[in-house]
């Protein structure tokens, strides 16, 4: 059986175990990787803010009286710094209000493997014609509702968990899917239909 989260972060933080901290990092790293790419659409600054996470998480652990307890998640508690870091990048580059599609041809995000129980209008991604349609269309929500996507899709946070990282009631996250999922539904039908893709607001 694998040792819990709790458990690595105490023999990384207590005896100072790099495989320890290594398990941790490959456990988590595709799902705060996904969180950061969909919310900077871009692979590279996506590495070096994946990179500055970890570090960050390094020096939180580090310290004396590190902010990660026990009583924590670890995933929830990495994803906050994540999501902290990726705010800092955008708001530094003046994005966040607008972000242009990713260019960069991955084909591997969360869109690629929805789960089986999504609502039906995301069901019918069947070819990559569709999965192309449905990324742009991602790209083009708003960033409060890009993000609880990315977070429930990509990260498989519950919305209480979503609610808690975000600083928002579980109705406001909950609330911010639902239009995400209507605005979803309106662009690709208006895009099948031959209309332009609108921007969300």
């Amino acid at each position: 059986m694998h040792p819990a989260d709790e458990v690595l972060v105490a023999r990384y933080v207590e005896e100072a175990d790099q495989a320890a901290f290594r398990t941790l990092m490959d456990r988590h790293q595709e799902r705060v990787f996904g969180y950061l790419r969909g919310m900077v659409k871009d692979r590279e600054v996506a590495n070096d803010l994946f990179q500055e996470t970890f570090l960050r998480v390094i020096r939180a652990l580090n310290k004396e009286r590190g902010s990660y307890t026990r009583q924590g998640k670890f995933l929830g508690w990495v994803l906050r710094i994540a999501r902290n870091a990726a705010l800092d990048h955008l708001r530094a580059r003046k994005k966040w209000q607008d972000i242009g599609p990713s260019d960069d041809g991955d084909e591997t995000a969360w869109w690629d493997r929805l789960p089986d129980d999504a609502p039906s209008a995301l069901e019918t991604v069947q070819d990559m014609e569709e999965v192309d349609l449905l990324k742009a269309c991602i790209d083009r929500l708003s960033p409060d509702q890009r993000e609880v996507v990315l977070l429930r899709h990509e990260s498989d946070l519950t919305f209480r968990e979503i609610a808690e990282l975000t600083d928002c009631s579980i109705n406001t996250a909950l609330g911010r899917m639902r239009y995400a999922l209507i605005n979803l539904r309106r662009m690709m039908e208006e895009a099948r239909q031959g209309d332009q893709i609108p921007i969300s607001n």
